[in-house]
């Protein structure tokens, strides 16, 4: 298997990311990254702890010192590699089914790696893979494998940012996803005094995202309205993202919880130069409501990392994505569901109204629909017949919709998104697109993808 960066990481089957190919990762992380000491953390996979000892082994192979972190959320690796200064990974595959997984870095300080890292990471593991020869260390210069737990810290980070504020009164239901924060998120909400039910939090290494989570909230949404709570969160499998629930048991994504969000700083003089980082994916009734409230938005390729990036050049203090990645870069250097999830409970007692009615204020969704359609390989650039079709749905949608069509960053897939004035048009052009994408990116059987 090749080392190819993705939106988010590495990625890739259990069959993929065999011990071997993890251990020569983690001789060229060393490599590539330096430093005399690693932190890793890892969701409830069942391949976790197999990748987990295999990176371990080829980091302390290079003399470099590690500490297992166990079970934490990705954004608790990263708050603990900003607090020391030191690399991060995370073995993660995020939202992704049990038989996937992945390996995603953090520069020392918390920091996605800078694609100059990457592509030195990439070309290390090529050599090594290739056969070249690989520096150990030996005798008493190999490194140290440690276990550590940071969940105290962490959770006690997290409700600190509140500055004494509590969340007593307040009825959630949380949905882990049998991931990561299905132990940290509910102590968090509960130091904190909110009344938390939870669901799926009782992980055994295959059911993490199965059925559940921000990729399947309807369980969440049907025990928020059974239990008559105030609002529900759903986060993924290493806990990077949230989506919330209303009492009404009505979704609220990531795209109104960053509108939310955004009109609360600005009123609070805390959005910094009334700006907010989006991706291309984010509704045109978000941009619609924040040129309403004077917040410019500055739009980003789809990927947190993206994300990341402009936050750090503009010195911004708000992005996000659809997903429910919400990055606050004064208080986290990623995503964080378990953090968006405390703000927001926080922003709905400060506001004394329903979680429904503050999303509605926020911002207007134009009817959207998603569509991915598998491939043999995901195309560099979109065939001309697919483009065609795409600037003839955009002609006839002018400036009341939008289209975009792109290869997926994560799995062989292209993705459709369509935003119309109404459901039907949204849903005939998708259709449209997907049949355009089907004949010119799936090769019949037997035939070589084109």
């Amino acid at each position: 298997m090749a080392l190819r960066f993705g939106t988010d990481g590495v990625r890739g089957r259990d069959t993929e990311l065999t011990p071997e190919w993890v251990a020569a990762l983690g001789r060229a992380a060393a490599s590539a990254l330096g430093g005399e000491r690693f932190v890793i953390g890892r969701d409830t996979r069942r391949s976790g702890p197999m990748i987990e000892s295999a990176l371990a082994a080829g980091l302390a192979a290079s003399g470099v010192d590690v500490e297992r972190l166990g079970v934490v959320p990705t954004p608790a690796v990263a708050w603990l590699s900003a607090t020391e200064n030191v690399p991060g990974v995370v073995i993660s595959a995020s939202h992704n089914p049990y038989t996937d997984n992945g390996v995603k870095l953090f520069a020392p300080g918390g920091r996605k790696l800078a694609e100059e890292v990457e592509l030195r990471l990439e070309g290390e593991l090529e050599r090594l893979r290739a056969g070249g020869p690989a520096s150990s260390a030996g005798g008493t210069a190999i490194g140290t494998v440690t276990d550590r737990d940071v969940s105290a810290a962490y959770t006690q980070a997290l409700v600190g940012l509140l500055e004494g504020r509590r969340l007593d009164g307040l009825s959630i239901v949380l949905d882990p996803a049998n991931g990561a924060a299905s132990a940290v998120g509910p102590e968090v909400l509960r130091r904190l005094g909110a009344d938390v039910r939870v669901i799926h939090a009782e992980p055994d290494g295959l059911n993490i995202n199965a059925g559940c989570g921000s990729t399947a909230p309807g369980e969440l949404c049907r025990t928020v309205v059974a239990t008559g709570a105030d609002l529900g969160l759903a986060l993924d499998g290493d806990a990077d993202r949230v989506h919330a629930v209303d009492h009404r048991g009505e979704l609220v994504d990531g795209d109104q919880l960053l509108a939310m969000f955004a009109l609360d700083l600005r009123r609070r003089d805390h959005l910094r130069d009334a700006t907010v980082v989006v991706t291309v994916m984010t509704n045109l009734g978000f941009r619609r409501a924040m040129a309403e409230h004077g917040v410019t938005t500055v739009e980003t390729p789809v990927g947190d990392r993206h994300v990341l990036a402009a936050l750090e050049r503009g010195q911004w203090s708000l992005g996000g994505e659809q997903s429910g990645h919400i990055i606050f870069r004064d208080l986290a250097t990623t995503g964080d569901g378990v953090l968006s999830g405390v703000l927001l409970a926080d922003l709905v007692r400060r506001a004394g109204r329903p979680l429904a009615e503050l999303a509605a204020a926020a911002m207007t969704r134009l009817p959207q629909v998603l569509r991915g359609v598998a491939v043999e390989r995901r195309p560099e650039v979109l065939p001309e017949a697919v483009a065609a079709e795409v600037a003839t749905v955009e002609a006839e949608l002018g400036g009341s919709g939008r289209v975009l069509v792109r290869p997926s960053g994560t799995e062989p897939m292209v993705r459709i998104m369509v935003e119309a004035p109404t459901p039907a048009q949204a849903e005939d052009a998708a259709e449209r697109l997907v049949a355009a994408v089907e004949r010119a990116c799936t090769a019949p059987a037997g035939s070589e993808p084109r």
